[in-house]
């Protein structure tokens, strides 16, 4: 199947679709975001005012609304899901988990691109999914992938390994293994050459990710919805966090499975057709992907140039751009991932989201978007300078007090007056304007905690009212302790990304943590030290402003034994808090899933040993290795040309394989012709 590169300055735009009208809704959000706006920054003026408003103070002002409207604008979409919730409304696409499953018409692809993770608990999930399709009855119309873009040589024989044993074990169902040689344009890329090769056999693609768990009734039943909308380009589902360990890990997973369906609800509510994508657990329409959603290459330099990074968010923009529909279906449920272990973890896959939002900027122009595919731009953009601004913010309230605190008040300004003016603060409104901010901030998780009680069964599976309520103390305090240190993350992340530094592409991990001490100090020493330089500036001007400041202080001076605390997976105390619906009750896939991922299995040696030991493992890996590309004369692969040097020099597979290098091991796997040649050398006695 051809996919075209999208233009981006040039569009013919095709006939308008008619998707359900969304302004009513849309105008609440926005008019409600813009009323509380106004009455935030009218109030922060009034504290703000000591006989006229000086200049740090209009700029805490600017800060004090972008800041303020950003919280008010997730606040309204908050609300807006509490009452869909409440109300019991019924999804737009018609999907409905209480009802029989439905006959599928279509064949569905189901795509799993994996990049240097764990192929034993890779393909644990992948076949625990597989056999949840097939319960459902439905299995003839799947056929599973798994798209490798791994570069670790060990890894990826390993994965020819498990994938060879899963088919037998299945036996022989439709899987499919590929490996790509180069990893281009990443998991884009992996999809696209996909789409090329095999696309027009299938109506629609399900992409999951490496650590993604799905149900058979939930895949199902989306195959269904695409059969029943075929105006529809993707639906995608509300991804739950599950197999959480260490602290910080058990309290993400705790505030998503409570908060995230009511706020997922809310922009699902006024979103409509024109929803986003976040590149897994996520049903799309072949034909229209690829017909819409061929991404270019941006010009410039790293990190702002080359291809996209966060490209599901702009993959949504195109399909819709298209006239096709971009649906999400919160309400389904049996859909699932894992959350990083720990807050350095975290901060990791932070930087590199933050990275491709931040190219996103020179996406917004893009011709023939829609407004709301815009704002999904502006919101991921926002989700990381907003930490700059609130360190902007913070700094410039100590500059208003040291101001305040040093500088001898104007009392008999310029022009004529009577009476001298008294400078004057309200301290009373202050406090107010504080209580409302952090209202807006904490009444989410009270709304979400309510329709909780609502559901008598998702209730006793959380663990009772009390043990919630608990909960959500526990994880506000923690989250607030972390706020802070996050703060300095993110802002020191886009200074980077302006200064032009790349972040580059590394493996998440998914194990229990384990972040030693030395690692932790080196981390965390520079949210500590601006804690301590923070903390210092504020006792300097009063002791009521190094109160008032103490929860963001207390938060970077605790972050080293926060740190440590949280990324212990040992203390089983604390996390009967956040008890969640998935550790009390675990749907079959997931106990599934973990059994298989716990079974012993062989460990890996070396690649070439391996392919020397097991003569069906060699003839699968050449079956799969793709012929070698031609080269033009005096281009040469110096990996592969050193390797040929070193593997002559060599008696046997053992001496060949302890001189080579990884890369180097890595370019003889993928050549046919020196591949025979190492493995022609006999074995070591």
């Amino acid at each position: 199947m051809e996919m075209a590169v999208q233009p981006l300055r040039r569009f013919e735009p095709p006939p308008a679709p008619r998707f359900a009208p969304m302004w009513t809704r849309r105008a609440v959000i926005l008019t409600g975001t813009a009323i509380m706006t106004a009455a935030g920054c009218y109030v922060m003026y009034r504290v703000l005012q000591v006989g006229g408003v000086t200049i740090l103070e209009s700029v805490i002002l600017a800060l004090f609304v972008l800041l303020f409207a950003w919280i008010a604008f997730s606040f309204m979409s908050a609300l807006a899901g509490f009452f869909v919730l409440l109300l019991r409304k019924k999804d737009e696409l018609g999907i409905d988990p209480g009802t029989p499953l439905p006959t599928l018409r279509s064949r569905t692809a189901m795509l799993l691109p994996t990049y240097n993770e764990d192929p034993y608990r890779v393909l644990a999930r992948l076949r625990a999914i597989h056999e949840s399709v097939e319960d459902t009855g439905n299995g003839p119309h799947f056929d599973w992938f798994i798209l490798s873009d791994t570069t670790d040589p060990a890894i990826w024989i390993a994965e020819e390994m498990c994938f060879l044993q899963l088919r037998q074990e299945v036996g022989g169902a439709p899987i499919f293994y590929r490996h790509r040689p180069e990893n281009t344009a990443r998991k884009s890329g992996n999809i696209e050459e996909w789409v090329r090769r095999f696309g027009a056999d299938y109506e629609c693609m399900l992409i999951l990710d490496a650590d993604s768990l799905m149900t058979g009734d939930t895949i199902v039943r989306l195959a269904a919805a695409m059969d029943a909308h075929p105006r529809v380009a993707l639906i995608q589902t509300l991804p739950i966090i599950v197999n959480a360990r260490t602290l910080f890990a058990r309290c993400q997973q705790f505030a998503g499975r409570l908060y995230g369906p009511m706020l997922a609800a809310g922009i699902a509510w006024w979103h409509g057709a024109e929803g986003n994508y976040w590149g897994h657990n996520a049903i799309i329409r072949v034909r229209a992907f690829a017909q819409h959603a061929g991404l270019p290459e941006l010009g410039g330099r790293k990190p702002f140039g080359g291809h996209i990074l966060s490209h599901d968010f702009i993959e949504a923009a195109l399909m819709r751009r298209g006239g096709w529909a971009i649906h999400m279906a919160p309400g389904l449920g049996g859909s699932y991932e894992e959350s990083p272990p720990t807050l350095s973890d975290f901060a990791a896959r932070d930087r590199r989201w933050c990275q491709g939002n931040l190219q996103h900027l020179a996406l917004l122009p893009t011709r023939g978007f829609h407004w709301v595919s815009r704002l999904h731009l502006l919101t991921g953009i926002g989700s990381y300078l907003t930490a700059p601004l609130w360190l902007m913010f913070l700094v410039f309230g100590i500059l208003v007090s040291l101001q305040a605190q040093f500088v001898r008040p104007e009392y008999f300004p310029k022009g004529f007056s009577l009476f001298p003016q008294w400078p004057a603060q309200d301290p009373v409104l202050a406090a107010w304007v504080f209580v409302g901010t952090m209202g807006m901030l904490i009444a989410p998780k009270l709304l979400a905690f309510v329709v909780l009680l609502t559901d008598r069964d998702a209730r006793r599976k959380f663990g009772g009212g009390f043990r919630v309520l608990a909960g959500i103390v526990a994880e506000t305090v923690l989250s607030g302790l972390t706020a802070p240190v996050m703060m300095i993350f993110q802002s020191s992340a886009v200074a980077e990304v302006l200064l032009g530094r790349d972040a580059g592409w590394q493996v998440q991990r998914r194990d229990d943590g384990g972040v030693s001490y030395r690692d932790i100090v080196r981390t965390y020493s520079v949210p500590t030290l601006f804690g301590i330089v923070m903390a210092v500036s504020a006792y300097a001007v009063s002791l009521p402003l190094l109160l008032w400041m103490l929860p963001v202080i207390l938060g970077l001076l605790l972050a080293i034994p926060i740190t440590m605390l949280s990324s212990s997976a040992r203390s089983k105390r604390g996390f009967a808090l956040f008890r969640t619906p998935e550790q009390t009750s675990p749907p079959q896939v997931l106990t599934k899933a973990n059994e298989l991922a716990e079974a012993p299995h062989p460990p890996v040696g070396c690649p070439l040993r391996e392919l020397h030991r097991d003569a069906g493992l060699r003839e699968a890996h050449l079956s799969n290795v793709q012929a070698e590309p031609r080269r033009k004369r005096g281009d040469i692969d110096p990996h592969l040309a050193i390797a040929r040097a070193k593997i002559e020099d060599s008696d046997d597979i053992d001496e060949a394989a302890g001189y080579l290098s990884r890369r180097e091991t890595f370019a003889v796997l993928n050549s046919p012709a020196m591949l025979a040649a190492v493995l022609a050398l006999p074995g070591r006695r």
